[in-house]
């Protein structure tokens, strides 16, 4: 069972704390615990209640309306919503949270790809996977969800990513633009370079993605083999300065033609510069961009 400040309601379902407290008090509309020592908290159940409330109060119901229905009302007008071409992005996230919290494939299966549907693969990662993420590491921080939840979810977005890639033709021909897409030592999140790749072959790339945890040696051999013109390499976990700066100074004298696109949190908020060849990509529509015109 999670455990839930009315902060971390209001961060999780994008409610005001002062609202929440308002419906609390008028309506009954989440009905909150205590601990042993009288602290104030909120369990799962409350959560899935608010955020359907939000799924509703979203589409333009008004809460004095939604606090008329029973439970049962309640959840079949929210499925009715999220199956609806017409829901808003912020629906579907909040359906998917409760898919995270139920560990219901069934349900975060069937809600993505009525999302794929209404907004198209790329979209869909970009206007709701990545907020829900964002959710996810929220969540993640204040303990309400476990490694095990995450590797759920998170396994189930690298599915429909890999389908999704395996759905494009390969660009193999001589002409192709070659880009060696990776994770290095110690990297594991690769959500965001696999939507990468994606978008790369889409955009006719000859894409090698060779996944998580990549080292440099054998990164040298790959590159040695296959000759690529670009390299896209994403950095999230923690990592001092200088064995960053280190990373980049040795393939930039290793390869120096060969043009670097950087991306990641440690990338992005690097107190330093980069060799001539590194290009830092902030996110996935500068990315698209900058690869359009390639």
């Amino acid at each position: 069972m999670g455990s839930y400040s009315i902060k971390d309601l209001e961060r999780l379902s994008g409610i005001k704390a002062h609202t929440i407290r308002i419906w609390e008090k008028r309506y009954n509309a989440i009905e909150p615990q205590r601990t042993e020592t009288n602290i104030r908290y909120y369990d799962d159940h409350a959560l899935k209640r608010l955020l359907n409330i939000s799924i509703l109060n979203q589409s333009g119901l008004k809460i004095s309306k939604i606090m008329e229905m029973q439970e049962k009302e309640m959840m079949g007008k929210v499925l009715n919503l999220i199956s609806d071409g017409k829901s808003l992005s912020g629906i579907h996230i909040d359906s998917l949270i409760l898919s995270l919290i139920e560990l219901d494939e069934r349900e975060f299966t069937i809600t993505l790809s009525e999302i794929i549907m209404q907004y198209g693969f790329e979209n869909t990662i970009i206007k709701v996977v990545y907020p829900f993420l964002e959710k996810i590491g929220v969540m993640w921080q204040i303990n309400a969800i476990n490694p095990a939840q995450e590797h759920f979810i998170s396994n189930l977005i690298r599915q429909k990513l890999y389908v999704a890639i395996d759905g494009l033709p390969i660009n193999d021909g001589p002409d192709a633009k070659k880009i060696i897409i990776y994770l290095p030592e110690h990297e594991l999140h690769e959500i965001g370079t696999l939507f990468y790749t994606y978008l790369a072959r889409k955009n006719g790339f000859n894409t090698i993605y060779l996944g998580q945890a990549v080292p440099f040696e054998d990164l040298r051999k790959v590159i040695l083999t296959h000759y690529p013109k670009y390299l896209l390499v994403s950095f999230t976990s923690q990592i001092t300065h200088d064995l960053l700066n280190k990373y980049f100074e040795k393939l930039y004298t290793l390869f120096p033609n060969i043009q670097v696109f950087a991306t990641g949190y440690q990338i992005i908020h690097h107190q330093g510069g980069f060799p001539e060849n590194v290009t830092i990509i902030s996110n996935t529509l500068e990315f698209k961009e900058l690869i359009t015109k390639k």
